[in-house]
């Protein structure tokens, strides 16, 4: 009887056991299409988050500024293009006291749906971050008046009064790029430089290379130029340093002296592909990337710069005060310093650089790009 007892007790403690603690949760859902899109808040480290994470704070209260960054195919930390988009959002936290947040695409399919978690939580800014998204910032900013979009890279044939498209003048920062290079090459005695390139079905990037181009030739009008773009489409040709390294050996293999790399981690690969080779040089793009790929530190003179992190920031903070333009806002470009270079690169190749950068901001010198 005894044993009865005692069997029946512990039947009921093992129940009462499994009532409270044995079921399992469902698993939430995430925040972003599944595999193909990563979140974060600017205070966290990395990659994927659930929806509780933007429910945290509420951005539809008026009394908190919120800015979504979507960026293109690729990562958040692309040294690059997408970086310095992130760079110019962060910016907002310190001086407007905003939240701000990522998503970052591994999927062109999916512009419009991480766009559309921003929308869904009501934030005040989004960037944009890339021509290829272009057509789904316009459809958002239609159906969403109240938002504001920056479409980095993205021109604006037709303004609303809710975007801006922030464009620059790569023709100009590459034609101060391969002046620079052609001027290099020349004291190294060669006649051969290059260009590893994403893909030509980004505008900006074949007006980086058109620039390129030009400008080495206004500098010597016999120079060789290998100038090699992705292969592939959207969806790898800036995601593929494998592919740069692998095209700028073949470049050097060539005689070229130095190379541009100009193409996100593609062209990343590129710029640290040349930095194994003594004695030859490198030009990275879009920020100063002696800061973003010190891998490529022994080979780089400068960088052809876009001033995106400037650029976004100046248009959150428009929007801040009240002044956020529609239509195109162009942006500055510029070579970055030349570093532990500086004692290499000559008197005569700063002067002349400085006289090449003045006569494209006045007119007097033009890239041929787009005539």
């Amino acid at each position: 009887m005894r044993k009865l007892q005692w069997l029946l007790a512990l039947i009921l403690v093992l129940a009462l056991a499994v009532a409270c603690g044995g079921t399992t949760a469902e698993p939430e859902a995430e925040a972003t299409t599944e595999s193909t899109t990563e979140t974060t808040t600017e205070t966290t480290e990395t990659t994927e988050t659930t929806t509780e994470t933007t429910a945290e704070t509420d951005c539809a209260s008026p009394d908190l500024f919120c800015v979504g960054v979507v960026t293109d195919v690729g990562q958040i930390d692309d040294k690059s293009f997408n970086q310095s988009a992130w760079e110019g959002a962060q910016t907002a936290v310190v001086a407007h006291g905003a939240k701000v947040e990522y998503v970052e695409t591994r999927d062109a399919t999916d512009y419009a749906n991480n766009l559309g978690l921003f929308i869904a939580d009501q934030y005040d800014v989004i960037v944009t971050v890339g021509f290829a998204l272009g057509e789904a910032t316009i459809e958002a900013a239609k159906a969403n008046p109240n938002i504001n979009f920056i479409g980095v890279d993205q021109f604006q044939g037709e303004a609303l009064p809710n975007v801006a498209g922030l464009i620059f003048n790569e023709d100009k920062a590459g034609y101060l790029g391969g002046s620079l290079a052609a001027m290099m090459a020349a004291e190294q005695g060669s006649d051969t430089i290059a260009a590893v390139l994403g893909t030509d079905l980004i505008p900006p990037v074949v007006a980086f290379k058109e620039g390129f181009e030009a400008g080495a030739r206004a500098i010597n009008p016999d120079i060789n130029v290998i100038s090699t773009f992705h292969p592939g489409g959207l969806d790898v040709a800036f995601t593929d340093p494998e592919w740069g390294a692998a095209t700028a050996k073949q470049a050097i293999d060539q005689g070229a002296t130095v190379i541009f790399g100009a193409g996100g981690q593609t062209g990343n690969g590129a710029l640290i592909e040349v930095a194994g080779n003594d004695g030859l040089y490198c030009i990275g793009v879009d920020t100063d990337q002696w800061e973003t790929v010190p891998e490529a530190q022994p080979c780089l003179i400068s960088s052809a710069m876009k001033l995106i992190t400037v650029g976004v920031a100046d248009l959150i903070t428009a929007h801040v005060e009240g002044s956020f333009p529609s239509g195109n806002f162009i942006g500055e470009v510029g070579l970055a310093p030349f570093h532990d270079f500086d004692s290499v690169i000559s008197e005569e190749i700063k002067t002349r650089l400085q006289e090449i950068d003045a006569g494209l901001r006045d007119g007097s010198i033009t890239t041929g790009y787009g005539q």
